[in-house]
């Protein structure tokens, strides 16, 4: 039974780097429409950047917490305002193929400069260690990234559902021509929303620093999976990339544990069962699908 218990908290703990990333890409699509490839590669980024800050200037985790997602909303702004804004009228595939490039010069960039072997980044002194609960010995960081996960997902959550801003930026992703008759101007959401998202894949990033091996290529395998978390929510849908994300992370952890040949493969099949059961995912409309 214990075991079983860990196995759950690893998911819970690799399902909040899903959510987190899956609930970025979610507000993406649902505001620009965009099907945002590069999201991978920004997840990677906010790990190396953790990991430099801490080598170069002694950045130590609780404030690259706070720092690195705000450079990462930068630089999703950047990348909003000089690329992806002026493709959002055509067709969503040439957004696709353009941030599938970006993605592909952010890794090279990486390797180029510090190589293919992983950047050495510790556990920060307070979550080190096992918590122990009763009979049970659980990994510290494991239990903070799932509760610090949650809590997040809470706070975009309440964000986007009791806040003013949060109502435009739901009414201009349901109703935008409504929207703009109201006197709304849609377009200036764009970008901060475009940013916020990027910097929500960051925090994620920085949460896996201490957890998984910081190399280029973390964001390949990541990226897949996360695709498949925001199908199985439903596309653009922020309880369902939420949810969903969790959702993979103990399917991921069970598979892994329990037949770790299938372990990835068990997430492609519940995607296909969601689909067949239900097209627009678990929380998307009809009308998404």
């Amino acid at each position: 039974m214990s075991a079983f218990i860990q196995y759950t908290l690893q998911g819970l703990a690799a399902g909040g780097f899903y959510a987190l990333a899956a609930l970025g890409l979610a507000v993406i699509f649902g505001v620009l429409g965009v099907v945002n490839f590069a999201h991978g590669a920004c997840y990677m980024l906010g790990a190396v950047v953790s990991a430099v800050l801490l080598d170069v200037v002694g950045l130590h985790f609780w404030p690259a917490l706070v720092i690195v997602p705000i450079l990462m909303f930068l630089f999703g702004v950047l990348l909003e305002r000089v690329f992806v804004q002026w493709l959002l009228r055509l067709d969503v595939l040439y957004n696709f193929l353009l941030t599938f490039g970006i993605a592909l010069v952010l890794v090279d960039l990486v390797k180029r400069r510090y190589g293919v072997s992983g950047l050495p980044y510790e556990q920060p002194a307070g979550l080190r260690g096992q918590l122990h609960l009763g009979s049970l010995s659980l990994p510290t960081y494991q239990v903070f990234v799932f509760a610090f996960s949650m809590l997040v997902c809470v706070l975009v959550w309440l964000l986007l559902t009791r806040t003013r801003i949060g109502m435009i930026v739901r009414a201009s992703t349901e109703e935008p021509e409504r929207t703009r008759a109201l006197g709304i101007n849609v377009n200036r959401w764009v970008t901060p929303v475009f940013g916020f998202g990027i910097g929500l894949a960051g925090l994620a990033g920085v949460l896996a620093a201490p957890f998984r091996a910081i190399t280029a290529d973390m964001g390949g395998n990541f990226v897949i999976i996360l695709f498949a978390v925001v199908v199985i929510g439903g596309l653009g849908s922020v309880l369902g990339a939420v949810v969903a994300g969790f959702l993979v992370g103990l399917v991921e952890a069970y598979g892994q544990a329990y037949a770790s040949s299938f372990s990835q493969i068990a997430i492609f099949v519940l995607m296909a069962l969601v689909i067949l059961v239900r097209p627009a995912g678990l929380f998307g409309r009809q009308e998404t699908a």
